[in-house]
């Protein structure tokens, strides 16, 4: 299973989810779902905004988990 570490670069970062939402001009909602991991989807648009927001790489955005 594939994870997204996005809550712990927040937390890391000393970041709110509020910050994420308005760093992506999305909805809270839509940030809600990728801490939590609950997408079903993700477009490589949203993950190179991440990435640039996060100033971090994709390696740093998953994990894969053997649960």
């Amino acid at each position: 299973m594939i994870n997204m570490n996005v809550q712990k670069l927040l937390d890391e970062k000393n970041k709110s989810r509020y910050w994420l939402v308005k760093q992506m001009q999305t909805t809270y909602k839509t940030v809600n779902k990728i801490c939590d991991n609950t997408l079903t989807g993700l477009q490589l648009e949203t993950i190179e905004k991440l990435c640039q927001i996060l100033e971090c790489t994709p390696n740093d955005l998953f994990e894969i988990s053997n649960d």
